[in-house]
């Protein structure tokens, strides 16, 4: 090389800037593979704009942690600097709110361990009746916890379900309100929020707040391995209407679940939006709940799967980029969400039935280099489909790709 080119050659590299180092970071009980979006089927159909305001909702947050924080998890280090793009973008239209995702992110599919897809529910708030104190009708206690140990994620550890049930923090002031029935506290605590209604009119809203740390037991699971419900059937309403048909059976299998959630009252107005567990307003469609112990809040996920939205069979395709934003005591695993669908309990209806599996796609800052502590290998190849199931899903694939359905 003649040295005039040599000179410039090391004048670009002086003067380029470092290109940035990725941060290595690993899923537990995870296997990673990585896709592109041109992969990802129905991904330009979706409604970008909204995907990208309930990622700003999250930037809020993101951008407040601290330089520690972010030291520490490779993950909320490279949102944030997602964040720091995305706050730049006033009012993008649907193609430059897919833009900055295909510019920031890389598309990884994730799967538990011995899987190859996730695993989707549906959650949403319900309104139940209650009051303020405790009487003949309404005294079945929804709890709180003392104001010393907020900021706690596990209390009254030394406690089940059944001990707190009989008693065993009674009478120490921690009753935020009182309602009917045991399965409406039991709901609120698989959802991980409840509106509760006064006999004035008044809304409260319960939220989360802690759990006593002990394991949640699925009791959908138990009806259907029991061959008590089928599991085509298997809904929120059915395993309503089973428990209050069987009164002693039913108080029987919740006693199995010894996990129990604690929650805090806040006010209810009109205007009032439904808060996660990241402290960022949920938009239904548009947030999940995801594990705590493995994912960011803020992380942006792509779902496609064929979902029971329109009747109870799993023939709606659901193409959509949501974002963690929320947490559940039965939300665990790699490859698990539990989608957002809104208030009332009208909703409940097609949430309450939602347990399908299809592909749990992670959107990783391209600052993050993600692997999997699972190896290829012990990923199987899926079984082939019942005929019927294959042709509905075909059926819905084909309408997907004519209508755009969302």
């Amino acid at each position: 090389m003649r040295r005039g080119g040599l000179a410039l050659a090391l004048t670009i590299a002086l003067t380029a800037p470092a290109l940035a180092r990725e941060v290595p970071m690993q899923l537990r009980r995870a296997h990673v593979v990585p896709l592109t979006f041109a992969e990802m089927k129905g991904w330009r159909r979706d409604d970008h704009r909204a995907s990208y305001a309930a990622f700003v909702k999250s930037c809020g947050a993101i951008l407040n942690s601290s330089k520690a924080q972010r030291a520490r998890r490779a993950m909320l280090g490279g949102l944030y600097v997602a964040c720091q793009q995305a706050v730049k973008i006033a009012k993008p239209d649907d193609a430059q709110a897919r833009q900055f995702f295909e510019d920031n992110f890389r598309p990884m599919r994730i799967a538990k361990a011995g899987d190859v897809d996730g695993f989707f529910t549906g959650y949403y708030e319900t309104e139940v009746e209650g009051s303020l104190v405790k009487t003949a009708e309404y005294n079945i206690p929804f709890y709180g916890i003392p104001s010393k140990l907020k900021g706690r994620s596990t209390v009254f550890g030394q406690y089940d379900r059944t001990q707190i049930e009989a008693g065993a923090i009674a009478g120490k002031g921690l009753a935020l309100c009182w309602v009917k029935d045991p399965v409406d506290v039991l709901f609120a605590q698989i959802q991980g929020s409840t509106r509760v209604k006064l006999a004035d009119g008044q809304l409260l809203r319960l939220n989360y707040i802690a759990s006593n740390g002990k394991p949640y037991y699925p009791v959908g699971k138990y009806l259907i391995d029991q061959g008590i419900i089928a599991r085509q059937d298997m809904s929120m309403d059915r395993i309503r209407d089973w428990m209050e048909a069987n009164p002693v059976e039913g108080k029987a299998l919740r006693d199995k679940n010894r996990s129990y959630v604690f929650f805090e009252k806040t006010p209810l107005l009109p205007t009032t939006q439904i808060l996660g567990a990241q402290g960022v307003p949920l938009t239904p469609l548009r947030s999940a709940a995801v594990d705590k112990s493995l994912h960011i809040y803020g992380t942006p996920i792509w779902i496609n799967a064929n979902l029971p939205l329109l009747s109870e069979e799993p023939s709606t395709p659901f193409r959509h980029l949501v974002i963690a934003q929320d947490t559940g005591s039965a939300i665990v695993g790699p490859a698990r969400a539990d989608i957002f669908f809104g208030a009332g309990n009208l909703l409940g209806h097609v949430a309450g039935r939602i347990k399908d599996h299809g592909e749990f796609v992670m959107l990783v800052p391209k600052s993050v280099a993600l692997r999997g502590d699972s190896p290829a290998a012990e990923v199987p190849l899926p079984q082939p489909r019942p005929a019927a199931i294959a042709t509905r899903t075909a059926e819905a694939d084909d309408a997907a790709d004519g209508a755009g359905a969302r």
